[in-house]
């Protein structure tokens, strides 16, 4: 915890020892149980720990140990650390606990999906992986591909939030930036886009309207007179039908004639 003081047992040893802090004043500071204190103070407990003085690790001041020795209801503060221990960066690859490493494929294909943008290396960074395992996963060839569901790396624990971030503003920096002579080509200025004549086309109103009906007027007349055409031509192949329906009838009528001619001719013949 950020306000237990180092090492809390040696330094109630400390202060039941050489100040005339309340039992409650050093349990309060050291995040200790009063009883766990005045076990301290009778020998009972913490039997062979060295005392460690707060005042000279820059724990405490003197002032303080005064003011709170004055007011049995005052409570000790613990004074911030002047000394600041720089982070050491972590070189290769992070370490992931072994509860939580079947989770990594899950959180790679979230990572593929929803951040293109980074690269194998953040990725790797990020959750702790080889650069076959991502692209197995991209390419589907992982060999648990089918059961694979998309989770954050981050509600798995994986990785934090912070780090996440930080990894995908750098992915979006190395992203092509576009162009803005490209932007101007395909957007309207605000004038043009908000005209009167630019609304009227957008919703049909003004001009469009009897563009619209003369069109279907010209459509109009023209399927009549389609209609008139095909009439006229039912009517032509009507007659032609008709012309040689009779003409096959006066052939026949021609044939008839001729066989009954023939028919009297025997027939006179047979007489003689």
């Amino acid at each position: 915890m950020a306000n237990t003081p180092l090492m809390p047992k040696a330094t109630a040893v400390w202060l039941v020892d050489n100040t005339a802090l309340s039992f409650s004043q050093i349990a309060s500071f050291c995040r200790l149980h009063p009883l766990e204190v005045k076990a301290i103070a009778d020998g009972e407990a913490a039997q062979g720990i060295k005392g460690l003085d707060p005042i000279l690790t820059g724990q405490l001041t003197r002032e303080e140990v005064e003011k709170a020795q004055k007011d049995p209801n005052y409570q000790l503060k613990l004074q911030g650390s002047k000394v600041v221990v720089p982070e050491s960066k972590r070189k290769g690859p992070r370490y992931t606990p072994v509860s939580r490493r079947q989770d990594r494929p899950n959180a790679i294909l979230w990572l593929v999906r929803n951040h293109p943008e980074l690269k194998d290396a953040q990725i790797m960074r990020l959750v702790g992986t080889t650069k076959p395992t991502i692209a197995a996963i991209r390419d589907r060839t992982h060999w648990n591909s089918s059961n694979l569901t998309p989770s954050d790396p981050v509600t798995l624990g994986l990785c934090s939030q912070l780090e996440l971030d930080m990894e995908v503003e750098k992915g979006a920096k190395n992203l092509p930036q576009p162009v803005a002579g490209a932007a101007a080509e395909t957007l309207m200025p605000v004038e043009d886009s908000t005209s009167d004549d630019a609304i009227a086309a957008a919703f049909s109103f003004g001009t469009s309207k009897p563009k619209r009906e003369e069109e279907e007027a010209i459509d109009a007349d023209a399927v009549f007179a389609k209609l008139n055409s095909l009439k006229t031509a039912d009517t032509d192949a009507d007659s032609d039908e008709d012309s040689a329906a009779e003409e096959v009838e006066e052939a026949d009528e021609g044939v008839e004639i001729e066989d009954a001619g023939s028919d009297d001719d025997e027939d006179n013949e047979d007489n003689k």
